[in-house]
């Protein structure tokens, strides 16, 4: 990559970060989940309509973006919601395809058929994010055809002079299947985690930060205050080590998802992370910030749902940005040149 390249993909970096290069970033790029989840609040079957997902993340964006440094959104139903963001405020475009098989084995992952990164940044997108389920164990017939997809996209971005956001989400096979299979997983997730960063941070792919989930299970680590199993898969010291595996596994800097946990769980974790020694670059969130606003949409409508962003979405993205302030790390410290 000659050095203008670099220097323009970096500077879109920046503008998804605030000025101490921490990415605060608010995640509404939910499609298919999100609209089940407004179906089953509203008492139907099925999805919500596409007017309920286009309405819900406009008022998400417009509400929650004054105190997020960058939104991610999806160009099928989030594209309107681009015009109420906060100025000033970075874009993120999401890249997959939504909806497709759960645990990523049976069907390979797919971009949206219509978009291109080109398409994305004409779209307004300074960053691209794409979402991957990943089994280090899984076939290796089924992992290369996930490991091509990774690298084509990768080289997109990088002819685009794109920052490439890639969100690994692990997931167990057959190999973890049984009576207590929740629990073999959450012993066994710091592993998944730890060789999935380690894969997609080599350079053949092109990614530039990592969306992560955590390591461990915070349901399942004893000493957390969200500790709810009778039987933990690790003691508060066993999760630090192990957060500390996955942080030395990783060659590009990290962000972390809140993958449905509450604000308080990903502050507790973002703490636990800083004492692990792990360095991160900030989040990007959705849930944490907007899944309690979902049934008050449903029962009330819009002005139920601003009333409860402006005072609950709002504080819980203050209370993790308060966080990041000090326990993050500006992205271009943990970024390798070249």
């Amino acid at each position: 990559m000659s050095i203008n390249s670099r220097q323009n993909k970096l500077s879109r970096l920046q503008a998804c970060a605030d000025e101490h290069g921490i990415i605060t970033a608010l995640a509404v790029d939910h499609r298919t989940n999100l609209a089940q989840a407004l179906a089953m609040a509203q008492g139907l079957q099925g999805q919500a309509s596409a007017s309920d997902l286009c309405t819900f993340k406009r008022l998400v964006t417009q509400i929650l973006t004054p105190y997020a440094s960058a939104v991610l959104l999806d160009p099928e139903y989030g594209l309107d919601a681009l015009a109420v963001r906060h100025p000033g405020t970075g874009v993120m475009l999401a890249y997959e395809r939504s909806g497709y098989s759960a645990n990523g084995r049976y069907e390979p992952p797919e971009v949206i058929p219509d978009y291109s990164v080109r398409r994305l940044v004409e779209a307004g997108a300074q960053a691209v994010k794409v979402l991957l389920y990943y089994n280090p164990f899984d076939s290796p017939r089924i992992n290369r055809v996930k490991q091509a997809y990774v690298e084509r996209i990768g080289a997109e971005c990088q002819a685009l002079e794109v920052p490439f956001f890639l969100e690994p989400l692990v997931y167990a096979g057959e190999e973890l299947a049984g009576e207590n299979a929740a629990l073999s997983f959450a012993q066994a997730k710091p592993t998944y985690v730890a060789l999935t960063v380690a894969e997609f941070g080599q350079p053949r792919y092109g990614v530039d930060i990592l969306k992560v989930e955590w390591p461990i299970v915070p349901t399942y680590t004893s000493g957390l205050q969200s500790c709810e199993a009778p039987t933990p898969a690790y003691s508060r010291e066993e999760a630090i080590e192990q957060l500390r595996v996955v942080g030395m596994a990783a060659s590009k800097p990290l962000v972390y998802l809140s993958a449905g946990y509450s604000s308080a769980t990903v502050c507790e974790l973002l703490e636990l992370t800083a004492e692990a020694g792990v360095p991160f670059c900030g989040v990007v969130c959705g849930r944490a910030f907007w899944q309690g606003g979902i049934a008050l949409y449903a029962r009330g409508g819009t002005a139920a749902l601003e009333r409860w962003l402006a005072q609950e979405g709002v504080a819980a993205l203050q209370a993790i940005a308060h966080v990041l302030r000090r326990c993050a790390t500006p992205w271009w410290e943990l970024l390798a040149p070249g």
